[in-house]
This record gives structure tokens, sequence and C-alpha cells, in this order.
């Protein structure tokens, strides 16, 4: 069992700045020497780029359905055993989607903050905090912080709106350097901000005189051991592309790869970096749409993956990375790129959200969770060789085949079956 000072940071909706504060969080006591370690709730990859920048560490995900309870308990507790702090950042509102965040507050008894966005509210901002701590008893909550708030006045109306049992924790000023930019898919990629750092150190300089800035009460951890995994990839090199438009790898794929035995190395695209010498390949997930005409001037890199399948060697293509595959790929706006062929057919951007929700895929080699999420839609002749499912039964993504090559939107959460996913990469 370790104890360590923990806070679950929530919202009762999408768009109040809890990654922000979040991240500022992170980035105010690393600052002050103190090792922390950042989780984010539910499937994520952008927001977890920016925690690890302000945090120093690697930040990993919790989701009780896709990474499943005992993963869940094992990555915390092994934080515990190495921080000084740490911070989970929850997803949507506290009690969106099935499950939710205060889910996982609940079950590891991580005290809960709500960040609530006040700019368009006065006393109501204490009728909300009180409706999420008090919607379900079991949960431990650590107070409310207003974010972008108007002015000192708008802050004192805010702060005497709250119950005497809910403690105010503090806020932040409407001010946009206090953010982070946004697009379609969330906001930026860390490596797309030059001036990170400097948005990380603003936003923790005015965390710094808040009550936040003080730690949170102590969340203890039962101890869980890792699974120790069959060599099954031993001796096996599995080449990942990974750059701006191949960015999204949850770091415990990584860890369940070379648990497996496999040497991984990686390569990017977009610097015209040649496919490696390897026995499978991995395109990640992230954001070709917007390299498109860089990506279709690579037809060395398409002509290796050809060869590289028609040999029978395993390729594993995650929605951006599926999406590079096929014929044509269509930008947002509608310029036409020529792409890999090694799908029939034209992938295309439309300003919709196509999908989004966890995933389950009954593969040949076994069943991987995970989870879909793209503004594009393929158009092609392929026939599925099965069909993806959300958690309450209801039809997904189509998951492709040929030969060894697997394409499909549903980026896969690896630890969630390791031996389906050693079966992936095998020819």
């Amino acid at each position: 069992m370790a104890a360590v000072p923990a806070l679950l940071i929530a919202a009762p909706a999408s768009g109040q700045g809890k990654t922000s504060i979040v991240a500022g969080l992170a980035r105010l006591h690393a600052r002050q020497g103190r090792r922390v370690r950042v989780f984010k709730c539910g499937p994520d990859f952008i927001d977890p780029m920016i925690h690890a920048v302000a945090s120093g560490a690697p930040c990993e995900n919790l989701d009780l359905w896709m990474c499943g309870e005992d993963d869940a308990a094992r990555r915390l507790a092994h934080a515990a055993r190495e921080a000084d702090l740490v911070i989970v950042e929850g997803v949507m509102g506290l009690f969106d989607g099935e499950p939710s965040a205060a889910d996982i507050a609940v079950r590891f008894e991580l005290p809960v903050l709500a960040v609530i966005d006040a700019s368009a509210m006065a006393a109501t901002f204490g009728a909300v905090a009180y409706g999420l701590a008090h919607y379900r008893p079991q949960l431990p909550f650590h107070g409310a912080f207003a974010n972008r708030v108007a002015n000192a006045g708008h802050a004192d109306m805010l702060r005497t709106s709250l119950p005497a049992d809910l403690a105010w924790r503090g806020h932040l000023p409407r001010d946009e350097s206090l953010g982070l930019p946004e697009r379609h898919l969330g906001l930026l990629l860390a490596a797309e901000l030059p001036d990170l750092e400097a948005r990380l150190d603003r936003i923790a300089d005015a965390l710094a005189a808040t009550p936040l800035a003080a730690l949170p009460p102590a969340a203890a951890f039962a101890d869980v051991p890792a699974p120790v995994l069959p060599q099954t990839l031993a001796g096996r090199r599995i080449a990942v592309a990974r750059d701006a438009a191949f960015a999204f790898l949850y770091p415990a794929n990584l860890e369940c790869l070379a648990a497996l035995g496999a040497q991984l190395v990686f390569f990017s695209p977009l610097a015209g970096d040649a496919l490696p010498q390897c026995d499978a390949a991995w395109l990640t997930g992230g954001y070709p749409e917007l390299h498109a005409a860089a990506l279709a001037a690579r037809r060395d890199l398409w002509d290796a993956l050809a060869a590289h399948v028609s040999r029978g060697r395993p390729l594993l293509a995650e929605c951006g990375g599926m999406m590079t595959l096929f014929e044509t790929l269509v930008d947002g706006e509608d310029g036409a790129h020529r792409m890999a062929g090694l799908l029939p057919g034209t992938v295309r951007m439309q300003a919709r959200l196509a999908a989004l929700g966890h995933q389950e895929a009954a593969l040949p080699e076994g069943a991987l969770r995970g989870h879909t999420f793209h503004y594009s839609r393929s158009e092609t002749t392929l026939a599925p060789l099965v069909r993806a499912h959300a958690p309450e039964g209801r039809t997904g993504e189509a998951i492709y085949r040929r030969g060894r090559l697997t394409a499909s939107y549903v980026h896969f959460y690896f630890p969630s079956n390791p031996a389906a996913t050693a079966q992936l990469f095998t020819p």
C-alpha cells in the first residue's frame, strides 16, 4: 500500500478549461521540485501530450472499460510509489459516460475538484457545485474552482454562493493567455505549440496565488503486481510511425509491446525516413489530413509498405494510419491526394463528427478493446473482416484485412489483450 497526495480534476461539461488547470497545476508542482504523475480519464491522446510536458513524466490513461480496473489500479499504485503528487484529469462532465470520471473517483477514493466555467454565471455557481458534490453521495469532494472570472467582485460573488460545506479552491481570470488553443479533435498537439512552455508557466504562476497551490489530501493505493507476459515477440522488430501526422500513441501500448519482447524502432514519414528493416509495422493515428501533400509525395514509403505486406509481414493501421492506405485522401478543403493504395477507395474529411466512443473488436487473434474518434469517412468496396461493437452492443467500425494488413478506425488498447496483440504483429 502506498499513499500520495492525489486529486481528480473534473467539470460539469467539456470546454470548462480543466485541461489547462491540470497542466498548470502539474507545472506548478514540478517547478517546485515535486515528482508529478498525471493521468487522463478515458481514451485520449492529445491532452496527455500536454500533461507529459507539464509534469516531465508520461501521462497514462485510466478507463475502467477500455483498460480495465486492474490495469488502472496497477498504474495508480506504481505512480503512488514514485511520485509526490498524482493528478487525474476527468473526461467530459464528471458523471458523463459509462464508466465516468466519478466512477474512477469513487473506486479509488480520489478527492474531486470541480472546475466550473463561471464566465456567464453568479450565484448559480454554488448550485452547480452543490449538485456535483451531492449527486453521488459516495463521491469524495475536494471543492470548487472558478474559471474565466471577470474580476475580483465577480470572484467574491462566486465564492459566497458556495454552501458552507463546500470549499472554495480559488479562481483564474478570463484571459486567453491562460488557455490552450484547439481544433477539430481537441487541443493542438504539444509539439505544435512553440510557446507551450511559456503558456504552462503563465497558468502555473496564476495558480500559485490560489488555494489550489496547496497539496491535496493523500489517497492510498493497494499494490497490484504487473502481469508477466510471455516473450512471444522476442527478436521481432516493429517499425512504429511517429511524427505530427502519426502522433496518437498510448504509452501503455509501447510498454505492452516491449513487455512481449518486441524491439521498437520509430520512423517519421514526414521527415522522409525510409521504412526501417522490420518484421512488422504500425501506422498509428494522427492528422494525415493536415499533411496530405507531404504524405502523397512519399511514393518510396508506400512502395516499401506494399512490398512489406506482399511478403506476408504484419501491418497494423489505426484511424489516421488507415487513412493513408486508401487510394485517395480528400482533405478538409476538398483537395484530393494520392495515398498508398493498399486499400481500395477514398477517405474523405467532413465537418461533422463521424464516430466517437468505446469499441471492442472480436478479431481472429482475440478480442481487443479501444475507442474511435474521427471526422472522416471511408468509401470502399472492400468487405470488412469483422465489425467492432460498442459496449451496449451497437454495431461499430469496420475492421479490414488484406493478408496480414489489418486496418480500422479503432485505436486499440494493447494491454486489454496482450496475447491478441502479439498475434496481430506475428506473420
